[in-house]
């Protein structure tokens, strides 16, 4: 049923005089007080709307029920878009004013410790279940107070599964099955929003269960089913900028935890040299995700965040040649929205020196599969 903003203002404003918590039992209390005769349906509604509005995500909670939802994206008070895996679609759901939103993504930002306001104009935080949140206030957003939120995985892909949902080619099981089973190092790359985290999960999913694995994020969103895991979390400094622990901290501790598979969420900065000299050091099998435009700018994109954490263009190429082995990159359709593995590549050294991505096999949006020039290399250093 559709309940009157107004009513729930009024019920809002006696409960916050009361000091009480907005239960059913309180809600009918307050509903009294305003006169008005209502049954348990009307109750109940009235309950929901103001919990979603005190400790949740008041107009955004129906969304974030939806089981196909992944994002929600709030582009000020009269535009909310979700995206179900198909692409983005508009919703009929709209905020009274920038007022309303802006006072939503400042209560999200404080559940999650962090600081938001005209001092401080943007936040990207991490909430209670392991959404995602990033906020951008005006004058920053000069259409108004911008929010989005990242569900995490409601359950765990497996391959087969995957495979069923037209995400990975058929002819791609036998080559991603033996890497994992032979222990190569891999990254799976792509755009956001592409499943790299899904089809990592996936991945990981086929590691033998004797297997340790230690996973470092910035968000617990990696869910393999496998017996043996180990999470380590990131943590953002408080307000005062103290108590931060980057990834970076984290694969260094990683390393002393007896790791049979260290895996890194996301590689995106200074981590990715603690990566590399961690895979160079024994550790088979490491893996991660990566952004990344196309399997081929993979070597220039880990080219410079090694050069930025202070290495060399020749000593990142020198460590990535002995550390990673294939690249497992994702494509988004523009049109449906889908996500496809669309190329397996080989990471090579040419006799300039420096890493490339030699394709070894890939595929068009029908699933048809095309062999490249590093497909023979590819199935000899995977076991039959």
């Amino acid at each position: 049923m559709t309940v009157s903003p107004d009513l729930v203002e009024a019920v809002r404003v006696r409960l916050a005089r009361a000091g009480v918590e907005p239960s059913a039992a309180q809600v009918a209390v307050a509903l009294r007080a305003e006169k008005s005769v209502y049954g348990d349906a009307e109750i109940l509604a009235v309950a929901r709307a103001l919990c979603a509005d005190l400790i949740g995500a008041g107009p955004l909670e129906p969304l974030l029920a939806e089981p196909d939802v992944t994002d929600v994206l709030v582009n000020g008070p009269r535009e909310v878009w979700v995206d179900t895996g198909h692409g983005l679609r508009r919703t009929s759901v709209t905020f009274t004013d920038d007022g309303a939103v802006r006072r939503l993504a400042q209560r999200l930002a404080a559940a999650a410790g962090r600081r938001l306001d005209d001092a401080s104009p943007y936040v990207d935080a991490r909430l209670a279940g392991g959404v995602r949140l990033h906020a951008v206030l005006p004058p920053v957003a000069p259409g108004g107070t911008c929010l989005s939120l990242r569900l995490p995985p409601r359950r765990t892909f497996t391959l087969a599964s995957l495979v069923e949902a037209g995400t990975v080619p058929p002819a791609a099981v036998p080559v991603l099955t033996s890497m994992v089973s032979g222990r190569l190092a891999f990254l799976v790359t792509g755009g956001t929003g592409t499943g790299k985290t899904t089809l990592l999960s996936a991945l990981l999913s086929l590691a033998d269960p004797r297997e340790r694995l230690l996973l470092v994020e910035d968000s617990a969103e990696l869910r393999p089913l496998h017996p043996h895991v180990v999470r380590l979390e990131s943590r953002p400094a408080n307000l005062e900028g103290a108590g931060g622990v980057e990834l970076r901290d984290l694969v260094r501790q990683a390393l002393r935890m007896r790791p049979d598979r260290v895996v890194v969420g996301e590689v995106r900065g200074a981590e990715m040299v603690d990566l590399l000299a961690a895979l160079n050091t024994g550790h088979e099998g490491g893996c991660g995700t990566l952004h990344a435009n196309a399997a081929a700018d993979v070597p220039p994109r880990l080219e410079a965040l090694g050069c930025a954490a202070g290495l060399s263009r020749e000593a990142v190429h020198s460590q990535l040649a002995a550390a990673l082995d294939v690249v497992v990159h994702l494509t988004r359709g523009r049109t449906d929205g889908r996500r496809r593995v669309a190329e397996i590549c080989l990471l090579s050294r040419t006799p300039t020196g420096f890493v490339e991505a030699v394709p070894a096999l890939s595929f068009d949006a029908h699933g048809r599969s095309h062999f490249g020039p590093g497909y023979d290399a590819l199935v000899a250093r995977t076991p039959p």
